[in-house]
């Protein structure tokens, strides 16, 4: 148990995986009592909370909608949330993610948004083939699709079109990127990468949730600077950002995640890293950091 008088962090997550219970075993590691809330559970009013001290929310949420709209509830309580709500906004939305890497000077694949199906016939023009798909909200690679030629953009807007509601109808297209087949994901904590793994696979998806498999990837300066730049960029302070190399070795940001995955990550790094003692120490030096303040 903490011997502190800082008030107990919390971890705030519907679905307790490995992953969060890793991150509760290296703060009881630590002597850092803690609280877990379900965020299924979660309500408040408008307006900061005399109920409970505000303090230091770890928000591992794993649906996005719920994890902006806690960010966004206990940020205006009082509570410090990692990540935090403009994170987790700009990093659920891969059009703001670029939008964000862009102007903050980081080399990202070609992209351009269309705001109709019809309007992205000529985005895939501008932007040129082969070319990719992607939904603005949603992870692991789903319904991500590649598109080779004119003809079959036409078919897959024609299939857009017929989606329910205007915001299916806004398409996010993207430059592919001839490149090896592997990215790599990299883990920032506290502004500072602390590791990188290659995900390969035999499809042109690497995601290991589609079957990809990780290996241990040199932590270069290049890549090291292009990742602290694109979670500060974002304002993330927990991130995996993803990086691909074309087939000249130039490296490029493809996306940042905020309730990032570490299980495949550990797996590959072992005993040399543990990222969740790593998580813990952040949220302990945060919450330590703004006691005062809070």
């Amino acid at each position: 148990m903490s011997h502190s008088q800082e008030p107990a962090p919390v971890l705030l997550a519907s679905r307790v995986r490995t992953d969060e219970k890793r991150i509760m075993a290296a703060l009881e590691r630590r002597g850092v009592a803690y609280t877990y809330v379900d965020s299924r559970s979660v309500w408040g009013f408008l307006g900061r909370s005399a109920e409970r001290p505000a303090t230091v929310v770890l928000n591992r949420e794993i649906g996005q909608a719920r994890a902006q709209y806690a960010a966004t509830l206990l940020e205006q309580a009082g509570h410090r949330v990692i990540n935090s709500a403009r994170a987790v906004e700009v990093c659920g939305d891969k059009w703001r993610t670029s939008v964000a890497l862009q102007q903050a000077g980081i080399p990202t694949p070609r992209t351009a948004l269309a705001l109709t199906p019809d309007a992205a016939l000529e985005a895939f023009e501008a932007v040129g083939y082969p070319a990719v798909v992607k939904p603005l909200t949603g992870s692991w690679g789903r319904l991500v699709t590649r598109v080779p030629d004119r003809p079959t953009a036409e078919t897959v807007m024609e299939y857009v079109a017929a989606l329910p509601g205007p915001a299916a109808h806004i398409v996010y297209v993207q430059e592919l990127v001839a490149k090896p087949d592997r990215d790599i994901r990299v883990i920032v904590i506290g502004g500072e990468p602390i590791g990188a793994v290659y995900r390969r696979s035999d499809q042109w998806r690497t995601n290991v949730a589609r079957g990809g498999t990780t290996e241990a990837c040199p932590l270069t300066d290049e890549i090291a600077e292009l990742s602290a730049a694109a979670a500060e960029a974002v304002g993330a302070d927990i991130a995996g950002v993803d990086l691909i190399e074309d087939c000249e070795g130039r490296l490029t940001v493809l996306e940042v995640n905020h309730g990032v995955e570490f299980s495949g990550f550990q797996a590959v790094l072992g005993e040399d890293l543990h990222v969740a003692d790593r998580i813990a120490d952040h949220l302990t030096a945060r919450l330590q950091s703004c006691s005062e303040s809070l």
